[in-house]
Formats: C-alpha cells, sequence, structure tokens
C-alpha cells in the first residue's frame, strides 16, 4: 500500500539547518534561533492532521518513507523508516530522526538526512523565506 501526502511550508530568518540528529517542519510561524532542527514553518499540517492511511501505513516497522523537500529549483529526497511506535497526535510538528526515538511528533525514524545533511542551499533558500513543498510518500504493509 502506498500512502502520499503533501505538505506547504515556508522558511524563516532563523533557520539555522544545524542539528545533527533530527530534522522538523512545524504550523508554527514563529522561530527562534535555537530551534537548529527546524527547517521551515507555517506548515499546512501538523502530525495529526495526516490522513489516517498514512498514519496507519507509516506506523509499521516495515514501512519506508520517500520525504522529497523541493524548494524554487532544489530537491532533496530523504530515505526513513516507519515504526510501530508512530502515533503522529502532534498539532503541529513533524520531526524525522535518525534514531529509533519516538514520540507524538515523530514521522520517521532511521531518516539518512538530517538537518546539518541538508545541502546548503537548500537551508540558504529557507533562510530567505523561500516556499517549501514536502512531500510524503509511505510504501506500508500490503
Amino acid at each position: 500500500m502506498s500512502v502520499t501526502e503533501i505538505i506547504h511550508c515556508h522558511g524563516h530568518t532563523n533557520i539555522r539547518g544545524l542539528h545533527k540528529t533530527t530534522f522538523e517542519i512545524t504550523k508554527e510561524t514563529e522561530l527562534s534561533p535555537k530551534g537548529d532542527c527546524i527547517i521551515a514553518v507555517g506548515a499546512d499540517k501538523g502530525a495529526a492532521d495526516l490522513s489516517p492511511a498514512f498514519r496507519q501505513a507509516i506506523a509499521d516497522d516495515s514501512a519506508v518513507l520517500h520525504t522529497t523537500l523541493t524548494c524554487g529549483e532544489i530537491s532533496v529526497t530523504i530515505l526513513s523508516q516507519g515504526a510501530s511506535g508512530i502515533t503522529l497526535t502532534h498539532p503541529a510538528d513533524l520531526v524525522w530522526r535518525r534514531s529509533s526515538f519516538v514520540c507524538s511528533r515523530t514521522i520517521a525514524v532511521y531518516s539518512d538526512h538530517t538537518a546539518s545533511l541538508l545541502p546548503r542551499e537548500l537551508v540558504a533558500a529557507l533562510q530567505r523565506g523561500a516556499d517549501l513543498t514536502v512531500i510524503l510518500e509511505v510504501e506500508g504493509p500490503q
């Protein structure tokens, strides 16, 4: 089973993209420089807004998530895994993790990118407030 979600958000002057274990997008519109994992704000969906079909598919240890971040001409695809403990109940945030840690904000684990590994031209565009489209494509159990 394949389920796709699309999220629209944008950058902010305080985006740093320096976190070594996660990256995050949020529905919140303000950002302090301390939020070095946050790469975009003003998202039109948080974890709790994702469809029941997506939530069911990603909450499986065998699920694979392809996340494509597109900002103008810049595009990067992140490969991550689902996990049986994923609940996607947080109202505002979505966090991709390099580790296996799961909480209400976790969308995927064992991600092959973190904020610090994203292309610096993407981070620079987001620091200028550019729009970001996030395409989530999960391959879950049949």
